[in-house]
């Protein structure tokens, strides 16, 4: 039923199934209108929770199954996310009387952006977040792994009521980073950006702007250094897989940078960066608590 594709990073390169990421667009999409009937997210002003990151959800599965499909180019991708924010902005300006306009940064302190937050920072937050997350994949389990553990702080320092919107959700996800770690699917461009639009946009509603900042510095990381390597040596990174384990000869991502004449498991590589990204979620968590 699934198209496949060879897995690169194992020997015999075996055929797995990719695009599964549909399925998380869909379950999500149903679950959270499910929410939606059941008036879990009751919204003084009448726009709806559960809607707006349905609605988002929908869009990153579309855009991410539109570059699967067709193989977009950087600079149509970059900006497409774009589209997905109208949503967003369009729920924090009906809430304009609660939803706090300023971002809290540690060394910064408060900035206040005022009206500049719906129509600058918010298409910003998920253009930015939602092509770094879809940039840092390739290796089994980044591209699902990573996003569940930004998720689940997220959802750590959320109320009730946005846990339960998101439980169904992440447990989905969670499904799905297992299978993926063990190298049985792929959830291909339609998974990363879907989890990547589900992140930032429950970040807007939750009002947990800060807190995502930090956990996603790793990825911003990764993002900052393969953009620089292709303009200014117009390069990629690159992995090679010597039948047991991955090996880089060059510093272009965090995956090179780690297997930088070091040569480590695929296994390894993604424990190594799942860690990165747990410690910073981490310290996401800690500074909104203080």
């Amino acid at each position: 039923m699934w198209p496949r594709v060879p897995d690169q990073h194992k020997p015999g390169n075996p055929l797995v199934p990719w695009g599964l990421g549909v399925t998380y667009v869909l379950f999500a999409t149903i679950y959270l209108f499910l929410m939606y009937f059941l008036k879990i997210d009751s919204a003084s002003s009448g726009v709806s929770a559960s809607l707006t990151l349905a609605v988002c959800v929908l869009f990153g599965g579309f855009m991410g199954m539109l570059d699967d499909w067709i193989d977009l180019k950087w600079r149509y991708k970059a900006f497409m996310p774009l589209i997905a924010a109208l949503p967003l902005m369009y729920y924090a300006i009906a809430n304009s009387a609660t939803v706090r306009t300023s971002i809290s940064l540690p060394l910064i302190g408060l900035i206040e952006f005022g009206n500049l937050y719906y129509f600058l920072i918010i298409p910003l937050m998920v253009m930015v977040v939602t092509n770094a997350i879809n940039m840092l994949g390739g290796l089994n389990g980044l591209e699902t792994v990573c996003p569940a553990i930004v998720m689940i702080g997220l959802l750590s320092i959320s109320s009730e009521a946005a846990q339960i919107l998101m439980a169904g959700p992440l447990f989905f996800w969670l499904v799905l980073a297992y299978f993926n770690v063990r190298g049985k699917l792929f959830v291909g461009n339609t998974g990363s950006f879907a989890i990547g639009l589900t992140v930032t946009s429950f970040a807007v509603v939750a009002d947990l702007k800060s807190s995502l900042v930090l956990s996603i510095l790793p990825y911003i990381f990764n993002s900052t250094f393969i953009l620089l390597s292709v303009l200014f040596i117009r390069k990629k990174a690159n992995v090679v897989f010597d039948g047991k384990r991955l090996i880089s000869e060059h510093k272009r991502s965090l995956v090179t940078l780690l297997t930088y004449h070091r040569p480590l498991t695929e296994l390894q590589v993604v424990a190594v960066i799942s860690m990165f990204v747990a410690l910073f979620t981490a310290l996401g968590i800690l500074y909104h608590i203080a």
